[in-house]
């Protein structure tokens, strides 16, 4: 049996993790801890610097999150990455309905509908193709991305995307962590 990494619950952690804990929550906009910190947190070090790079790379900058959050699933679902799929599947999805005036609309499911504008299915493609060939990428495949509209700063953004759902991906299958209860109850809300 695949040995998991021990999940710190908010009540065991210690103050230096609950302040993670609390700034994770707070930043993403959820009232829980996303078990993908949970893992980590037996480290702090590590806890900490990788949420300042998922908080950066993922939370901050130009790009829309929605385009962020389609980008990692789509690559968690390539790469069959459950725990990653389903909790950005639900970011998505949620972020999603701001498109459209059905109240059914998941993006998640709907990529090439009308209503998702042509410079995020680009951008979706484009850098979910960077980081399932391990950071191969061409000239043309900046050219897409200005001809679609994104400034220099923002496809450098784009980028770290691959390079940040590679993280994501690996930690969570590594530490064997399960999709958390609030986000499957979250999803039944959709």
């Amino acid at each position: 049996m695949k040995k998991s990494f021990e999940l710190v619950e908010y009540a065991d952690a210690n103050q230096e993790v609950k302040t993670i804990y609390d700034d994770t929550k707070k930043t993403l906009g959820i009232p829980f801890v996303l078990n993908w910190f949970k893992c980590q947190a037996g480290n702090p070090a590590l806890l900490r610097g990788n949420w300042m790079k998922l908080k950066a790379t993922l939370c901050e900058g130009e790009v829309p999150n929605i385009i962020k959050q389609l980008i990692i699933y789509t690559v968690s679902s390539e790469r069959k990455c459950n725990y990653c799929a389903e909790a950005h599947k639900l970011f998505a999805d949620m972020l999603g309905k701001s498109l459209s005036s059905d109240p059914d609309f998941l993006i998640s499911e709907n990529m090439d509908s009308e209503w998702v504008p042509e410079s995020y299915k680009i951008a979706v493609r484009t850098v979910a193709n960077a980081a399932l060939s391990d950071g191969h990428v061409e000239s043309s495949d900046f050219e897409i991305l200005i001809e679609a509209g994104f400034s220099e700063l923002e496809i450098q953004e784009l980028f770290a995307q691959a390079d940040l759902v590679n993280m994501l991906n690996t930690i969570a299958n590594i530490s064997g962590i399960k999709i958390d209860n609030e986000i499957v109850e979250l999803s039944y809300s959709l």
